[in-house]
């Protein structure tokens, strides 16, 4: 069973390295975005406006699922 286990690990780690090999030509041109979650604040950031507001609707949404799934029967 101890082979089966490396052997998954072993393509684990190729996989996480051919998509990273992937990544470094098309990274001179690429927009990035980020989102932290505070609480259910959201709080977005990124390198253009537009790809921000992208985040910003995404956060905006998190938000919103938080409240109403979080809401309690009373």
């Amino acid at each position: 069973m101890t082979d089966i286990i490396k052997i998954g690990f072993s393509l684990i780690i190729v996989g996480f390295a051919l998509v990273f090999l992937g990544f470094i030509p098309s990274a001179r041109n690429a927009n990035f975005a980020g989102l932290v979650m505070i609480g259910p604040i959201p709080i977005a950031f990124g390198s253009s406006p537009g790809i921000t507001l992208i985040a910003m609707a995404i956060g905006l949404l998190l938000m919103f699922a938080y409240f109403m799934l979080g809401r309690k029967n009373a």
